[in-house]
């Protein structure tokens, strides 16, 4: 593996308590695909959208097991990115950690636009624009004081989606079971057996609802990066991983089965108004569109200020590796990079501008860029841990978690990801993701080798380190 030289003021800061990454682990990246998304993937694949919430969960359960593995014998600030470099070769670093760079400052529009547009409607004596860099703003300067601020700031932030979370199942099933007298729902076997069945638009659906439900679970594997920035690493990472099975069987499958058990998949408001808007007003919860609008604000602020952190510490270490501009590579006093938030950032806020201003086609093709990114890291993460497992063997570096049935279920995350985009791709609804973010994937990648070629030549080869 490679070595880098480390510099003063290059190193970041354990400031995350164990309580941080605990919570940061548990809800940190719910955003508002959980609340209201969920919406579009249900009205596309009616109530077998749950299929789509199993296997993406399934997958995200088998990535981060993967990830777990090489992560808790190698902890790093780059994470897969870093696994990848190790791995595969530089140019595959180079190329995801860029890629997944992009897809969170991508992130940052999309939030501050749905917390621009929630704030525009409670106030409307400013435009949804000036709510929308002005969270921005504010969530940035969280980022630059301490990570200890950040790691404080998501610990409400997700306890108090934690909460919601577990209310809306409550009463969903409260109202299922009669609890809740007045509150009469349908339920699930009504509902399928009146709306045209389970799988009302065939399979295909259910494939394409996976790439609505994959940005609702992408942002799970970033608990490997911040645990980089606490005091036991390890121990931290295999904790939150051992823990992603019963977070997204509750938080996730048990809301999207309270939801179709409650809302007929083909209900007009259903994709307009969000799923848990139109489950509440069902269910005749009073006040329903400001319970939902506070909890959506607070998810999307929460997932912006987790998307300003990811953004800046995947850049943060790719300066390390040289992969990127120098100044995005040091920290301030207070073991923060600083020059990494603020590029990202920026970036974020030109995105958020080009969506009031420019038109509408820019952005969209902004976002269909980074629309398949989830499934590429997913997939370079599985061929990183083939490879890694071999080189920490050859090490003689003792696995202290470990991937199930190796090598057979990495092969089958393998495959099932290729299958999906490619089904992806003949999907005309999808195509424009897909072929969008290879392109990206593709000028990335020629411009990694590059890099790496450069760098090659001008290392003197006896200070080489021999890669594994």
């Amino acid at each position: 593996m490679t070595t880098s030289t480390q510099r003063p003021g290059d190193e970041l800061a354990q400031g995350f308590k164990p309580r941080h990454i605990t919570m940061l682990s548990i809800a940190g990246i719910i955003g508002a695909g959980l609340f209201v998304g969920s919406g579009h993937a249900i009205a596309a694949a009616g109530p077998s959208a749950i299929l789509a919430y199993v296997m993406a969960g399934a997958l995200v359960v088998l990535v981060m097991r993967m990830l777990g593995e090489m992560a808790v014998a190698s902890p790093d600030t780059g994470s897969f990115s870093t696994y990848a470099d190790h791995a595969i070769g530089r140019w595959a670093g180079f190329t995801i950690g860029w890629l997944y760079w992009w897809f969170w400052v991508l992130v940052i529009p999309i939030e501050a636009i749905a917390a621009g547009v929630v704030l525009n409607n409670w106030f409307p004596q400013f435009d949804a624009w000036f709510y929308a860099l002005s969270v921005t703003v504010l969530l940035t300067a969280t980022n630059l004081f301490s990570v200890g601020k950040y790691g404080e700031f998501e610990f409400w932030f997700a306890m108090l989606k934690i909460i919601a979370i577990v209310a809306f199942i409550g009463l969903g099933l409260a109202a299922l079971s009669g609890v809740l007298s007045g509150r009469e729902v349908s339920g699930l076997q009504k509902l399928v057996s009146e709306h045209g069945g389970f799988m009302p638009n065939g399979w295909t659906a259910i494939i394409g609802a996976l790439l609505t439900t994959m940005f609702s679970f992408v942002g799970t594997e970033a608990v490997t990066i911040a645990a980089s920035e606490s005091k036991d690493p390890a121990k931290n990472i295999a904790r939150a991983t051992r823990s992603v099975i019963w977070r997204i069987s509750v938080f996730y499958l048990l809301s999207i089965f309270v939801i179709i058990s409650v809302v007929a998949w083909n209900d007009p408001l259903l994709p307009v108004q969000g799923s848990y808007q139109r489950a509440l007003e069902i269910m005749n919860i009073p006040y329903a569109k400001f319970l939902v609008d506070l909890v959506v604000l607070v998810a999307v602020a929460s997932c912006l200020n987790s998307s300003i952190y990811i953004a800046s510490r995947m850049v943060y270490s790719l300066g390390k590796r040289a992969d990127a501009p120098a100044i995005v590579s040091r920290t301030s006093s207070s073991g923060v990079p600083r020059g990494a938030v603020i590029a990202s950032t920026l970036i974020g806020m030109l995105a958020t501008i080009v969506n009031y201003f420019a038109p509408a086609q820019v952005f969209s093709f902004l976002l269909a860029s980074s629309g398949s990114i989830a499934l590429l890291v997913y997939l370079v993460i599985a061929f990183s841990q083939l490879r890694m497992r071999s080189i920490l063997q050859q090490r003689k570096i003792k696995l202290e978690f470990r991937m199930w049935l190796f090598p057979w279920l990495t092969y089958a995350v393998i495959l099932f990801i290729v299958f999906a985009l490619g089904v992806m791709f003949v999907m005309p609804e999808h195509r424009l993701e897909v072929t969008s973010t290879f392109a990206l994937a593709v000028v990335i990648t020629l411009l990694g080798m590059i890099t790496s070629k450069r760098h090659a030549r001008a290392v003197p080869p006896a200070a080489r380190v021999v890669r594994s």
